[in-house]
């Protein structure tokens, strides 16, 4: 098989249209990658973009997609729900086939340095490609978001940069570059306006507070929908399942009082992480993921 490494960079823009369009439009003139997802976010103010493709052709791919948005995205007016630290927020690499770990360390350290080189935005690594430990959490990294990050790049030593000026691009920020495991964007959404239920649930999954070990969370109100969001990363769905954390949520809403209304995956999820969901759910015998009609179709084609 051939190597294949995926990227989910996402970007600090889920609601300027012609913007968004501009990078989507740039994405697929890389004929050599293949373009997975593409979803802007209007509450959250970004878009998360999933592609795959050879290590070289990945990397050229995501060099264009950063490059656009510091041309396109000026932070000093990025208002949204999620955290962010840059207008080209987060570009982790991932290996899915015939690529190691370390090589997708490698490749975010190269990634890094020519994109900073470049545009003179400085770039932090975080997760597998950390330098330090406690650059590993993404959350760490974006501590303080663009305003606070802005004020502390040249002041705080603590704060220098893996690569690039040790100071943020005026318009651009700053970017978190790493390499990981797949991650599952995963949110809860509750019926009510009290984003203090929502702040106190997620505290209650999330690993730093006590939680569960790969899990990442926080409370966000959606005003436009009149609800409040737990909003989540699973970082590792092997070990702490997508129905763990449902079922958490769900008990923890009913001690508040609230409902549980919907549920949201952004982006890409693995076949496995559903079928696990629906192992749980349904109380399957001896089911396996060999069962699973596509799964056999796909592996027929190899």
């Amino acid at each position: 098989m051939a190597k294949i490494v995926e990227c989910v960079p996402n970007f600090s823009e889920g609601r300027n249209k012609e913007t968004i369009e501009a990078i989507r439009t740039l994405i697929q003139k890389h004929k050599d990658v293949t373009l997975l997802d593409f979803t802007p976010d209007v509450d959250h103010n970004r878009t998360d973009v999933t592609i795959v493709g050879s290590p070289e052709a990945v990397k050229a791919a995501v060099l264009d997609i950063a490059m656009k948005c510091v041309e396109l995205i000026d932070m000093n007016k990025h208002k949204g729900e999620h955290p962010r630290m840059g207008a080209i927020d987060v570009v982790p690499f991932i290996p899915v086939s015939e690529v190691t770990m370390e090589e997708c360390v490698a490749l975010a350290n190269a990634f890094a340095k020519e994109f900073s080189e470049k545009t003179q935005v400085p770039c932090f690594l975080y997760e597998d490609a950390a330098k330090r430990e406690d650059r590993r959490n993404l959350a760490d990294v974006r501590r303080g978001e663009y305003e606070g990050i802005k004020e502390e790049l040249g002041n705080n030593p603590d704060r220098v940069p893996d690569y690039g000026p040790n100071k943020a691009h005026t318009t651009a920020g700053a970017t978190a570059v790493g390499a990981r495991f797949f991650l599952i964007a995963f949110n809860v959404n509750l019926g009510t306006t009290d984003v203090e239920i929502a702040k106190a649930i997620a505290k209650g999954v999330r690993q730093s507070s006590g939680g569960y070990r790969y899990v990442k969370a926080m409370g966000f109100e959606i005003k436009e929908r009149g609800i409040v969001q737990v909003s989540m990363n699973l970082t590792n769905y092997m070990k702490t399942p997508i129905f763990r954390v449902f079922e958490t949520i769900k008990n923890e809403a009913h001690r508040f009082g609230v409902p549980v209304i919907g549920s949201e995956i952004v982006g890409l999820v693995p076949m496995e992480a559903l079928v696990g969901v629906a192992d749980h759910y349904l109380q399957l015998e001896k089911f396996t993921i060999d069962q699973v009609l596509e799964k056999r179709l796909m592996e027929q084609k190899k």
